[in-house]
């Protein structure tokens, strides 16, 4: 069995310090959720069509909980004022990371779930296009999921307001694949991550979960490889070593979520088919109509993956001549890892 192995930037680290001085180196829906101050049990699953869109519950009650007092606005140098309540971004280590690059505004990174509230204060001028493949009426987050995912990506640092994303100086894509109620289907998924890879993503993060492969599905993660794009999906949130899609096909990197401690979170899938872990307990960021809350889940999990890809493609150099960097960048990412003594997740396919 593989050892579980957790995404810690001070691996990542230093490849990015050889690289600066020239050397090599479903909707997460309304099912099987933790409220995240109580802890509560799973809350019945949502199906469409067989396919499940996993949603992360949010929490009732913002009250910043003790245990994620672990960083400050002056640790990271940043004037957001609630920063604090992001314990991730101190086990990032990001506040070496941004020494180096907080990414670029030539590194799109499309975020296909429930829409995003580009109009939120902390996410202004960060979605540079939309696509809106729904029977909504709008491209804007009216469930909530997609919100609070670009937020931990690239909510935008020292502006005075809420959070900083991990890649603040990276833009948006905006792509809608589940509907005002988080459900959506393989086919529109497989549709988003074409758009997403024709309209220059370099991070494509897919923050849901299907029960059942999808042949059209895989093709299409395959195509954005190709193109140059990484592929990041969340492992679910089921409890489960069997496998979820996209997360489980070779060319999209699968995300377990982590608490505080190092352990996994509760309700996080695992097992070998998945590649690296990040944090996705807990996890503060923007909620649409400027709010921010707690959510928990490997759907965030993925956000923090895609935040610190965002930051590598601002950076990482093409070593081996293929003419793209996302094998790089993906290389990187799951090197750039520490084993934490648990078993069944690890560098996964």
């Amino acid at each position: 069995m593989k050892a579980l192995k957790s995404i810690l930037p001070i691996l990542i680290i230093a490849s990015l310090l050889a690289i600066s001085q020239g050397t090599t180196a479903h909707v997460l829906a309304p099912g099987n959720s933790v409220h995240i101050l109580e802890q509560t049990a799973s809350i019945p699953i949502n199906t469409a069509s067989g396919e499940q869109w996993e949603e992360e519950n949010p929490t009732a009650n913002n009250a910043l909980p003790l245990f994620t007092r672990s960083v400050t606005p002056e640790l990271l140098a940043t004037n957001d004022p609630d920063i604090e309540r992001q314990w991730a971004l101190a086990r990032l280590h990001l506040s070496d990371l941004w020494q180096i690059t907080k990414g670029s505004p030539e590194t799109l990174v499309a975020v296909l779930d429930t829409g995003i509230d580009r109009n939120h204060e902390d996410l202004g001028n960060k979605v540079v296009a939309e696509v809106n493949l729904t029977d909504s009426p709008t491209p804007d987050d009216i469930y909530g999921h997609g919100t609070h995912v670009a937020g931990i990506i690239a909510a935008n640092i020292n502006n005075g307001v809420g959070i900083a994303g991990v890649a603040p100086e990276s833009r948006l894509l905006n792509v809608k694949v589940a509907d005002d109620k988080g459900r959506c289907s393989a086919p529109v998924v497989a549709q988003a991550v074409i758009w997403a890879a024709n309209n220059g993503a370099s991070v494509i993060n897919i923050s849901l979960e299907l029960r059942e492969p999808s042949p059209e599905l895989e093709n299409a993660v395959n195509y954005a490889w190709n193109k140059g794009a990484v592929i990041i999906a969340a492992a679910g949130n089921d409890a489960s070593q069997l496998p979820m899609y996209p997360a489980y096909y070779k060319n999209s990197i699968a995300v377990a979520a982590t608490k505080q401690d190092g352990d996994l979170a509760p309700l996080s899938n695992h097992g070998e088919w998945v590649d690296v872990t990040a944090p996705g307990f807990n996890i503060y960021s923007t909620l649409p109509g400027n709010s921010y809350g707690y959510e928990t889940g490997t759907s965030f999990a993925a956000g923090y993956v895609s935040g610190l890809a965002a930051l590598l493609f601002s950076i990482v150099t093409d070593t081996n001549g293929d003419g793209m960097v996302n094998d790089e960048v993906r290389a990187i990412i799951e090197t750039g890892c520490m084993e934490i003594g648990l078993v069944d997740v690890g560098q996964g396919k």
